[in-house]
């Protein structure tokens, strides 16, 4: 059964007390106003947020699982610093697994499966266009895990889940232009390889979609300077 893409999924709403600093901290990394490297003391996001630091805690926790955040023992949280080789084999990884994937997902797709992904494809857009780019990054990588899961192979689904977590932050820190978020024709070409049950093309468009996200990222970037916390998240 497609999971991801169902609206209970939606990452805007809210699941729990760390709900919303989950989503001030993660669009505040997306975004690009927290640096990578920057150092995310409990204590004083606690403050910030008016919220005990159990709170900080489980929130920091959960973006860590998304690849945002990066917790080390006896020091503490930092907004996660991949490098522009880690980027690359980010992506070399996912050409190699998400065109088996979507190939499985054209063989396996149901009716019901294909609108779900169509429904998401709209609310991609609205993101983007409505200049919510932090969610339209996340509906992005939620609707490559929702392909994975209509191909119905749990050890590839978890692949493609932990790979595009880590893409997100890459894709906010190295993009070059907006439709490295893959807003573009890109997906709609993939649904429509789905719907019409031809692996072979399928197959084929996500290469091409994972090479044209590697060519949309200026892995060149400098890197920024932490601000102040306080002056970024109030």
């Amino acid at each position: 059964m497609l999971t991801t893409l169902r609206p209970e999924n939606d990452p805007q709403k809210p699941a729990a007390r760390w709900s919303p600093i989950y989503h001030s901290l993660r669009d505040a990394i997306v975004g690009h106003r927290l640096s990578p490297g920057t150092k995310l003391p409990e204590d004083e996001l606690a403050s910030i947020y008016s919220v005990s630091r159990t709170v900080i805690r489980a929130a920091l926790q959960e973006l860590s699982h998304d690849w945002l955040v990066r917790l080390e023992p006896n020091r503490g949280a930092f907004v996660a610093q991949p490098s522009p080789k880690e980027a690359r084999e980010v992506f070399e990884a996912r050409a190699l697994i998400e065109p088996r994937v979507a190939a499985l997902a054209a063989r396996a797709a149901k009716p019901g499966d294909v609108g779900l992904l169509r429904h998401h494809l709209e609310r991609e857009h609205e993101a983007l266009h409505a200049g919510r780019d932090s969610d339209a990054i996340m509906l992005s990588a939620l609707f490559h895990v929702g392909i994975a899961e209509i191909a119905d192979q749990s050890v590839m689904t978890g692949f493609v889940r932990d790979l595009v977590s880590h893409s997100s932050l890459i894709i906010a820190l190295y993009w070059k232009r907006r439709d490295t978020t893959c807003e573009s024709h890109a997906h709609h070409a993939l649904v429509d390889a789905i719907e019409a049950g031809d692996p072979d093309k399928a197959a084929d468009l996500m290469k091409e979609h994972m090479l044209d996200l590697l060519s949309g990222l200026d892995l060149n970037r400098t890197e920024q300077k932490p601000g102040n916390l306080a002056d970024i998240l109030r």
